[in-house]
């Protein structure tokens, strides 16, 4: 089985029950996967899993979309305690502590012991990795990141009488708001 190679098929929980054994042919795992609706997002990653599935026919994956986050971690914990964990979830970073107090998943080291596998694992960008790692352990996979990003309309900056080269800080965004509130139906920020 390739390690999940280039897809990075999003591993944010490994559950020790499932991923600890061998892959044996025909092998079932199940994904947890905080998508509320379907829509292009669940297209997205059925296609990564159709892919993941043609690399590896010995392996059958069951996207469940879960909900949001936390309905994915819910589920997650109640699948583990029914005694059916799913193998893969897709979780909040900041889960890993719960779980791994709870005893409840494994580091990657413990099944990545391949060179190749310690490869895969050491090709991730390190700044995504960061909260991956908890105590000098990998407790997840980085898949699909947010970046917060803030645009604004220099134009109704100008006609706000605002200067559209120096946007306001964080800090100094409510004064802003309320300048641009009182020049301009529109706002310049999103």
């Amino acid at each position: 089985m390739k390690l999940l190679s280039t897809t990075a098929f999003g591993l944010a929980a490994a559950v020790a029950t499932g991923l600890a054994g061998p892959v044996a042919a025909q092998t079932k795992l199940t994904m947890y996967y905080p998508i509320a609706v379907g829509g292009s997002l669940t297209d997205v990653v059925d296609g990564i899993v159709t892919k993941f599935e043609a690399a590896n026919p010995d392996i059958d994956v069951t996207a469940i979309y879960s909900g949001n986050y936390d309905d994915t971690r819910v589920r997650a914990l109640s699948a583990i305690s029914s005694g059916e964990p799913a193998q893969l979830a897709v979780m909040f970073s900041i889960d890993a502590y719960d779980l791994i107090e709870q005893d409840l998943i494994i580091p990657f080291e413990d099944v990545a012991t391949t060179d190749a596998d310690k490869a895969w694992l050491g090709s991730f960008y390190p700044a995504l990795m960061a909260n991956s790692l908890i105590e000098g352990k990998t407790w997840g996979i980085p898949f699909q990141r947010s970046t917060i990003v803030a645009y604004y309309n220099k134009d109704l900056f100008r006609a706000a009488g605002l200067d559209p080269e120096a946007p306001p800080t964080v800090n100094g965004k409510a004064k802003v708001s309320q300048r641009a509130e009182q020049n301009v139906a529109t706002f310049g920020l999103a």
